[in-house]
Formats: C-alpha cells, sequence, structure tokens
C-alpha cells in the first residue's frame, strides 16, 4: 500500500476521536440542562450519562487502535 494512502486512512479513523469529544460534550451539556430542571432524578441521569460516555470513548479508541495498525503494518 501507497504511505500516502496508509496515511490518509489513518487521519480518516483518527477522526473517530473528534466525534466521541463532540459527543460526549453534547451529552453532558444536556445531562446538565436535565438534572437543573429535574434534581430529584439525577442518579438515572448520571448513570446513563456515564453509560453513554463509556460507549463513546470506546469508539474512539477502537478508532485510534485501528490508525497505529494502519501506521505500523505495512
Amino acid at each position: 500500500m501507497n504511505m500516502n494512502i496508509a496515511l490518509f486512512a489513518a487521519a480518516i479513523a483518527v477522526f473517530t476521536g473528534i466525534g466521541a469529544g463532540i459527543g460526549i460534550g453534547l451529552a453532558t451539556g444536556k445531562a446538565s440542562e436535565a438534572i437543573a430542571r429535574q434534581p430529584e432524578a439525577a442518579g438515572s441521569i448520571r448513570s446513563s450519562l456515564l453509560l453513554g460516555c463509556a460507549l463513546a470513548e470506546g469508539t474512539a479508541i477502537f478508532g485510534f487502535i485501528t490508525a497505529l495498525l494502519i501506521i505500523f503494518t505495512k
């Protein structure tokens, strides 16, 4: 595989981190608004937020590992 194409593919794979960051930021903002409106549901909202953030961060880690594999396996 051409090295330029491999680097381009790795750069695209790293974009999953950007998407995860944006998603986690939006989810945190919405959760803060929901807790401000319904403080009695804070525990349920917080646990759902943590689960969603973990899943989003997992996709970012998979993208990072994919980028590393693309770069270092030729």
